[in-house]
């Protein structure tokens, strides 16, 4: 398993009143659909081995998050991809951080057609 169960469960229940359509395996992490779109994901750092997010919150918004406690740029391929941050454990461990990570991708998510 490339992503810790624990975590998530904590995005699941954050999830439970939103229309999550799939729940897919891929990227060597977990990735959670909603309306049909990917908004939030999560999988295991190789480089350190802690839990991340990944967090989709648009090109519009990435400029600001990306100065959030523990959030980085999403470089999964090598190449930053504007849009998305990795948030580290420091960025999502407390119940308010993990929340405020999911309404941002939550919002983007409406945004979006």
């Amino acid at each position: 398993m490339a992503y810790s169960e624990y975590l998530a469960d904590r995005v699941r229940q954050r999830l439970s009143k939103v229309n999550v359509t799939e729940e897919k395996k891929m990227m060597g992490g977990l990735i959670f659909m909603v309306n049909h779109k990917m908004c939030i994901g999560l999988d295991i750092d190789k480089k350190n081995g802690n839990d991340r997010l990944m967090v989709r919150v648009g090109k519009a918004s990435h400029d600001q998050l990306i100065f959030k406690k523990g959030s980085r740029e999403m470089d999964f391929t090598g190449k930053v991809m504007r849009g998305f941050l990795f948030v580290e454990p420091e960025g999502f461990d407390a119940e308010d951080d993990l929340d405020f990570w999911i309404e941002k991708a939550l919002y983007f998510n409406r945004e979006i057609s």
